[in-house]
């Protein structure tokens, strides 16, 4: 995985409308987009309607799949939020990674925050902060 995730402008500003259009529950979706850059935000239903987590049902992550592949889109990255702690990855995050190459993007929907929007390669438990570079 590269330690620098790539993004226009206009995805990281939908990323943080996302999370805060529902700020009482966690938001979550796919990102997705051609040559490693990512254009497209994919937004998914948080089945469990938690603040503290989130989970993407099989049949709506298909689906997601399914629309990348007809667009002729790259998985890029996986996203969700993070309403009322840091915008780290949680312990709940790091167990449940199971896309060892794909980056996993956390928003805070809180203002003032440095850094709103961060990057994370997480794999075999082990999590490392990516460089977000915007288009």
């Amino acid at each position: 995985m590269n330690n620098c995730v790539r993004l226009h402008r206009s995805v990281l500003d939908r990323l943080l409308a996302e999370a805060r259009r529902e700020p009482q529950f966690e938001c979550c979706g796919l990102l997705a987009g051609r040559n490693g850059v990512i254009s497209e935000l994919l937004p998914a239903e948080n089945a469990l309607h938690s603040a503290t987590a989130y989970e993407i049902t099989p049949l709506e992550l298909f689906a997601l799949f399914r629309r990348m592949r007809g667009g002729k889109l790259e998985h890029l990255g996986i996203y969700h939020s993070h309403p009322h702690t840091d915008n780290a990855p949680s312990p709940r995050d790091i167990a449940e990674a199971c896309y060892p190459e794909t980056p996993y993007v956390i928003v805070s929907p809180r203002a003032g925050l440095e850094k709103p929007v961060r990057a994370f390669g997480i794999s075999n438990g082990q999590v490392r902060e990516l460089t977000l570079e915007v288009l």
